[in-house]
């Protein structure tokens, strides 16, 4: 997975290097065409190469849409922002950022070898003649990013306060404000739905594009909603002045990621001088999984067969190979 990425000169702490390995999820930030960013959760699996300066996860193939936004632009940041049922304790929050590149066909050998060390994070796989069949697309059809680090920012607790620590390329200054889009900037979604979403679950970040294009990805809270959008709680400080494309991602989940309960969102962020944040929710998705290991298999064995068949009926397989091509190239 991670023995093409070549030689690095970017290193990071012990601190770091066990949450990155210990964390059960992170939150994954990419960058869209208009200039924002969306932030979901993934499963590193511990995939963490320090000596080659490397990170990854892996993902369905069914789940192809933001494997297309990635090859297209590669700048993405993994925010390693949860220490709940994993294998750390450390105190960081930890912000990865780099390109991604994305194996869209790895051999058999590849993910079966793959499997032990998914199954102390995730539960072990399931086998049988109904399993197999179901599960065949999630289980196989498996797609590993690794992420060849350009920088890694720690900070000394989980809501981002204190001074951070950097690794690699320096950190740039606060981007600018960004135009409004073209149908305005005010919220989309039903603003108090959206606010009692947020706030009923644990794990809350907010994601935006940097100065020097990689996603930022930050810790947030919700202090009230009005009509105008949710007001949002900025611990560290780390909001930039001004109005820009912004994503938002609160969760929750179980030991191996059982009991998932999951909320996207994009819209538009707005920071006043004095630093009050104001977030209006353009787009919502999301969905609650069951808290039993099989039926959350099978779930996610009907979604990436669903998804894998609506793939190849739009061409988004060829798609993908075809810019992973040309990106190789």
């Amino acid at each position: 997975m991670l023995d093409d990425v070549p030689d690095a000169t970017i290193s990071w702490s012990d601190d770091v290097d066990e949450v990155l390995r210990g964390d059960i999820t992170a939150a994954l930030a990419y960058v869209t065409p208009a200039g924002g960013a969306v932030v979901t959760a993934v499963a590193p699996c511990g995939i963490d190469d320090r000596a080659a300066g490397a990170v990854g996860f892996t993902t369905s193939l069914g789940f192809g849409r933001k494997l297309e936004r990635i090859v297209r632009d590669p700048k993405v940041a993994l925010a390693y922002h949860a220490r709940q049922h994993g294998f750390s304790t450390r105190p960081p929050f930890a912000l990865v950022q780099g390109r991604a590149s994305v194996d869209l066909t790895p051999s058999a050998e590849q993910i079966d070898a793959f499997a032990p060390q998914a199954a102390r994070y995730l539960g072990e796989l399931k086998r049988g003649p109904v399993w197999d069949r179901l599960l065949h697309e999630y289980y196989q059809e498996r797609v590993f990013v690794d992420v060849a680090v350009e920088r890694v920012v720690a900070w000394p607790d989980l809501h981002a306060g204190g001074a951070p620590a950097c690794s690699g390329a320096p950190l740039p200054p606060p981007p600018p404000p960004q135009p409004p889009p073209k149908n305005g900037t005010g919220p989309r979604v039903d603003v108090a739905k959206a606010a009692r979403q947020l706030t009923s679950l644990p794990h809350l970040v907010l994601s935006y594009r940097g100065a020097d294009g990689y996603p930022v990805v930050v810790p947030i809270g919700v202090a009230g909603a009005d009509q105008g959008g949710i007001h949002l709680v900025d611990p560290g400080r780390l909001l930039p002045g001004g109005g820009r494309r912004a994503g938002v991602l609160a969760h929750a989940y179980r030991p191996q990621l059982v009991g998932l309960a999951t909320r996207v969102f994009t819209g538009w962020l707005e920071v006043a001088d004095d630093g009050t944040a104001v977030y209006a929710p353009h787009t919502a998705k999301g969905f609650v999984a069951p808290p039993r290991k099989n039926l959350l298999l099978v779930t996610n064995g009907l979604m990436a067969k669903y998804g894998l068949r609506q793939a190849r009926r739009t061409g988004l397989v060829e798609r993908l190979q075809a810019l992973a091509a040309e990106r190789a190239s």
